[in-house]
């Protein structure tokens, strides 16, 4: 059924003006710290890989430094994986799961890749657990020319930085039960469009491009995670989230054309990972190693298969 959901801001089926920005944003709140849980964990990591700061996001609510992680010696003669984290701020296993693949496993990949990781790219997000940012703007349908949103902005100058081409990216992600009881009734309301209800699938699943398949890839992925965590079935119809399932755990979207960030690099490989954090059968720590096995057998795929 089709209806406008109760949402306490905005008309239903009127598109929100800068008043009703700027009322949701007085209602976002700092809930945890960049500061405390991401960069001082980036900064332990100067010893062992260099950190750039690509970029300073500054709003009036707060100013965030934008920081990746490199490997140390950096070698134009080695393909380049890239590892996004935090697209979505509130995703937590994104971000935490890119640090710890970085803390963990990083230097295991030295002399056979260069390693570029944005644990996360919207740090306002993070601290007030929103998928948008301060702009009222999804930054993981922002990565197109002239993007409004600073965050995809400041990350597609970083790539375009990089000399030679990109192997590998995985862009990490989570889909959470507030997707449906905040964040898609947001989204009808800013758009001024009725909300569908829809269902939060219970187990990890992938995004591929549908403008360049890679299912063997995908599998692989599958494969690891499947270790760590449960993939998601299909529903009745064979979907995941409104999309067909094309093999077990993924799904297919045309990144480029939505404007994702799994897009940003044109990487042979790419995946969009997705973690349901709130299954009564998946733990944080679980999330966050799913996130990890992902990253690791992505990468010895795409290593294995340049």
């Amino acid at each position: 059924m089709t209806a406008f959901a109760f949402y306490p801001i905005g008309t239903p089926g009127q598109p929100w003006g800068e008043a009703e920005r700027a009322q949701w944003l007085a209602r976002q709140r700092v809930q945890r710290s960049y500061v405390g849980e991401v960069v001082s964990r980036i900064d332990a990591l100067r010893d062992r890989f260099d950190v750039v700061q690509y970029g300073n996001l500054d709003y009036p609510s707060g100013s965030y430094p934008l920081l990746a992680i490199r490997s140390r010696d950096w070698n134009a003669q080695l393909p380049t994986a890239l590892v996004t984290g935090g697209v979505h701020g509130y995703e937590t296993s994104g971000v935490h799961g890119a640090l710890q693949f970085v803390e963990d496993h990083g230097q295991a990949y030295a002399g056979r890749t260069n390693l570029l990781v944005a644990p996360c790219v919207s740090p306002w997000g993070y601290e007030r657990i929103q998928r948008w940012n301060a702009l009222a703007l999804d930054p993981n349908r922002s990565f197109v020319a002239d993007s409004p949103a600073p965050e995809s902005a400041a990350l597609m100058a970083l790539v375009a930085s990089v000399q030679g081409p990109f192997l590998m990216h995985v862009d990490l992600h989570e889909t959470t039960d507030t997707d449906e009881s905040e964040f898609r009734p947001a989204l009808a309301a800013r758009d001024g469009k009725p909300f569908v209800p829809g269902g939060i699938p219970d187990g990890f699943y992938l995004v591929d491009d549908s403008g360049n398949r890679q299912p063997a890839f995908q599998q692989a992925v599958i494969t690891a995670v499947e270790q760590v965590t449960h993939i998601a079935p299909a529903d009745n119809e064979g979907q995941i989230i409104g999309s067909p399932v094309v093999a077990h755990g993924v799904i297919e979207y045309p990144l480029k054309a939505l404007g994702l960030c799994a897009s940003v690099s044109g990487a042979r490989y790419t995946t969009t990972t997705e973690v349901y954090p709130d299954s009564p059968s998946a733990t944080p720590e679980q999330c966050n190693q799913a996130q990890v096995a992902a990253v690791r057998a992505g990468l010895d795929y795409a290593l294995a298969h340049p």
